[in-house]
């Protein structure tokens, strides 16, 4: 809400063009709202749930999930849209996975060495 009041008078500043086009995409297809609404509330939970995630892990995990979801989608748009691939490209993804679970289990490790020495503290 306060982005959006914050930036509408700018974009209808800068870019006049663009908001008589939103508004004539309006009036002729109702159901343009509503898409323009609904990617808006993806938005606002993507950026929550980032929040989210480096408030309870920390940023390096954010970065980390990041990569992982770029492989996703891509290997996802290479699936279902048939996107060209080369052998380099496929040798960054399998990098970027390592590293993924590499970090997930420099992770898992890191949380039984605390529990291990909470539980001898407890002693």
């Amino acid at each position: 809400p306060i982005a959006s009041r914050a930036l509408l008078p700018a974009v209808a500043l800068l870019e006049p063009s663009v908001v008589k086009e939103a508004v004539d995409m309006a009036a002729s297809e109702p159901s343009f709202l509503w898409l323009l609404l609904f990617n808006s509330f993806l938005a606002y939970f993507t950026n929550l749930t980032n929040f989210l995630v480096t408030r309870y892990t920390s940023a390096l995990t954010l970065q980390v999930l990041g990569n992982a979801k770029g492989v996703f989608t891509t290997v996802l748009s290479i699936a279902i849209f048939q996107n060209p691939y080369t052998s380099s490209s496929v040798s960054g993804y399998m990098i970027t996975v390592a590293g993924v679970g590499c970090y997930a289990a420099a992770k898992r490790h890191q949380t039984k060495i605390a529990a291990a020495q909470k539980q001898t503290a407890q002693i």
